[in-house]
């Protein structure tokens, strides 16, 4: 049986806490990908598994606009909170609120903008 770092047994069913309680890592967005704004990001981290290579948590952005560049990572999103336009390099732009669940496949590139302070579930796969 395999444990986790507080010594319980690892579940292999996992709730995902929206409003979670233990602090989050802040950044910002990245020079080389900031198109406009100063948004600021938090990440709350829930659960890493398959060797790492799949990640589920919560995220959020203030507004503001940067260059997403997915490389050979799969991400669902599933919105909390907030506004999101989301334009690829070869396509229109889509415009997510909450309740609206999108997939951003490996080598989707495009534009993230934040309208309203958004906040999404994720599990990124790659």
């Amino acid at each position: 049986m395999k444990f986790n770092w507080k010594g319980h047994p690892l579940s292999l069913l996992k709730s995902i806490d929206i409003n979670p309680s233990f602090s989050p890592r802040e950044s910002n967005a990245l020079p080389e990908r900031l198109i406009a704004g100063s948004p600021a990001f938090k990440t709350w981290a829930q659960d890493v598994a398959k060797d790492d290579l799949v990640h589920t948590g919560v995220w959020e952005a203030t507004p503001g606009e940067t260059r997403s560049i997915k490389g050979e990572t799969f991400e669902f999103c599933h919105i909390l909170a907030g506004v999101v336009e989301i334009r690829p390099d070869a396509g229109e732009t889509v415009t997510y609120r909450a309740g609206d669940s999108f997939v951003m496949k490996p080598g989707f590139t495009g534009v993230w903008k934040t309208i309203e302070t958004v906040r999404k579930i994720y599990v990124t796969v790659g």
